[in-house]
């Protein structure tokens, strides 16, 4: 039986104009969860250059600038698959369908309350298929992405693989491995946290939850403010 582990990225540049840059504190997550891998390997007294087979990561900025910060944390010199399918939703385009207008940038609370009751309720009818955002693949298509590289997973490993992606894809993979109805999904997405862990275990005809949305590498009193959702 092996072990997948998926990461979401760490904190971005929520509200900017380039939202896909990690922010300095999103790339310390990343460094602090790569340090974590490499003590959690020391403390068990291990001298492997990585517990993983192989790492997998999407196309986007912010997926790359958290598994380089990872790697340099832990030591790790992986050449990771770039995997599309991976890649995490538009935002600003779901929204666009149940708010053409545009949005001030969110940068109040009621401001952000209002950015992701929206995105809520553009979800809600994308995954249903009764809009279809422009430049986005349909809701079929997206989860396609995101269960194609589990197969892969499944069908090329049998020890651990790490995927380094989005809140989107993540829950999406939780959801279809659960059965889950659109709501479920919707509600992990919305709640995961940057640089959470999830761990599925798999067999070559299944993957099976294990843990989900996890922070033991910020589980300090150093690192409580570290916790962000953005």
């Amino acid at each position: 039986m092996g072990n997948l582990y998926l990461v979401r990225h760490g904190q971005a540049s929520f509200g900017a104009d380039d939202y896909d840059q990690l922010s300095p504190r999103g790339r310390e997550q990343g460094l602090r969860l790569g340090q974590y891998w490499r003590e959690k390997a020391q403390a068990a007294g291990t001298h492997q250059a990585s517990p993983f087979d192989a790492v997998l990561i999407g196309t986007l900025k912010r997926h790359r600038q958290t598994w380089e910060a990872m790697a340099e944390g832990a030591g790790w010199t992986h050449t990771p698959l770039v995997w599309p399918g991976l890649d995490e939703y538009d935002s600003h385009a779901l929204i666009t369908t149940v708010h053409p207008e545009p949005l001030a940038k969110p940068d109040t609370p009621e401001m952000y309350r209002h950015h992701f009751r929206l995105l809520r309720d553009a979800l809600q009818l994308w995954m249903a298929g009764k809009t279809q955002p422009q430049g986005m693949p349909s809701y079929v298509d997206f989860v396609y992405g995101v269960t194609s590289a589990l197969d892969h997973v499944r069908q090329n490993h049998s020890g651990s693989v790490l995927i380094v992606s989005s809140g989107g894809p993540i829950s999406t993979a939780v959801g279809q491995i659960l059965g889950a109805p659109a709501e479920t999904t919707i509600e992990l997405n919305l709640r995961i946290r940057n640089t959470s862990l999830t761990e599925l275990a798999f067999t070559p005809k299944r993957h099976m939850l294990v843990t989900y949305n996890t922070l033991p590498h910020l589980d300090s009193a150093a690192h409580a403010d570290w916790i962000t959702y953005s």
